[in-house]
């Protein structure tokens, strides 16, 4: 969710108007046992919290993407919850969270101690982490460890449009630049060197380039519109930097592709077939992942649950069935 942040930063949001059996889950009556919502005690602030669904299934924890899009876009992921609890929270610095003016706190190494913050205030013994986008950065980075111990109880992970070596995103999304129009693409490269995307032929070439590989629905639906209302540009700038072209933030150099080898939780890549996070890519990191699947859901972009929701569920469903989660 990286890119589509740069959406709004550069004003163009208006242009975009068969089951195996589940053994019950000790954590899954934990996270039921607390309130529906609340707010919970993290490190700089509070953040918020939501928890569906009632069935006895491993708890899925959704950390949404960014840095610093809330969780609203993801909200459609609480079909799941005949199977097992599903919580949603939104990370520090947006949503419905606590936004302290303070740019130390936007670090990989403290939203991952954020996520053990969490899950240990829910009593989440064992979890799926779903992570899209920028949260499949922060489910491998908890997943590496905290202070060198890894933490317990991860099942499974889920790694949807997955941004795990942001060297890779940027060559994938200079190539997607290039397979448009050319007078776009060149308006996009010219716009990006000269600092100046206020124009009108930017924001068209824009709102082409995200209708091909972000959301492919026209007009865009309200969680997704929501979603940006409560954007955390403080958390996104800080990071990522003014476009996801112009990375300057403290993701920049980020890849983790080293470490995919060292998971040991069985993992499912799933990505679009006009995702900005490519299928080769994911291809490409499920191939150094021990236990990886993957799926690429047709005629789907970035946003496949928006885009395709019903084969989006279907893949999530058979794979938590298969690994009796």
């Amino acid at each position: 969710m990286r890119l589509i942040a740069a959406l709004v930063l550069a004003g163009l949001l208006p242009l975009l108007g068969g089951c195996a059996t589940q053994r019950p889950s000790p954590s899954a009556t934990a996270a039921l046992a607390m309130p529906a919502t609340g707010m919970i005690d993290v490190e700089g602030g509070r953040v918020w919290y939501q928890i569906t669904g009632s069935g006895t299934g491993t708890p899925l924890l959704v950390l949404h993407g960014g840095p610093g899009i809330p969780h609203d876009y993801l909200q459609n992921l609480e079909r799941l919850g005949e199977d097992r609890p599903v919580i949603f929270y939104d990370q520090l610095g947006c949503g419905r969270s606590d936004r302290p003016d303070d740019t130390s706190l936007w670090t990989e190494a403290r939203f991952a101690r954020e996520l053990d913050q969490v899950r240990k205030a829910l009593g989440l013994k064992e979890v799926i982490l779903y992570g899209h986008s920028w949260g499949t950065i922060l489910a491998v980075d908890y997943d590496k460890g905290l202070a060198g111990a890894r933490p317990s109880g991860v099942r499974g992970l889920i790694l949807a449009g997955p941004a795990l070596s942001i060297p890779r995103w940027i060559e994938d999304s200079r190539r997607l630049i290039a397979e448009l129009p050319p007078e776009m693409a060149a308006t996009i490269l010219d716009a990006e060197r000269a600092g100046q995307t206020d124009t009108d032929a930017y924001k068209a070439a824009m709102h082409e380039y995200y209708m091909r590989h972000v959301c492919r629905l026209d007009p865009w639906p309200d969680a997704l519109n929501r979603a940006f209302e409560g954007m955390g540009e403080q958390v996104y700038l800080t990071m990522e930097g003014p476009s996801e072209f112009t990375i300057t933030g403290s993701l920049k150099d980020l890849d983790l592709t080293p470490y995919l080898s060292q998971i040991h939780a069985p993992t499912l890549y799933i990505c679009g077939q006009y995702d900005e996070a490519t299928p080769d890519s994911t291809r490409y990191y499920a191939s150094l992942t021990p236990r990886a699947e993957v799926v690429v859901i047709k005629n789907a972009s970035h946003l496949a649950n928006l885009d395709q929701p019903e084969a989006c569920m279907l893949a999530l469903r058979n794979w938590l069935a298969t690994h009796g989660l």
